[in-house]
């Protein structure tokens, strides 16, 4: 399952997610430390791992 980066609104901790994509398009995050879903997602860079040799 992705993995989405996100900041609690009420509590200001940030965390990693694990979401469905059903999930991420209903806005559904909720802060693992408070339990709000007053939630802001973060946007960062990723890699992506093959296992293909370029």
């Amino acid at each position: 399952m992705p993995m989405y980066d996100y900041k609690c609104l009420d509590c200001g901790k940030e965390s990693l997610v694990v979401l469905t994509l059903k999930e991420h398009e209903a806005g559904i995050a909720k802060c693992p430390a408070c339990n709000s879903t007053n939630t802001k997602q973060l946007y960062t860079s990723f890699i992506a791992h093959t296992t293909k040799k370029s």
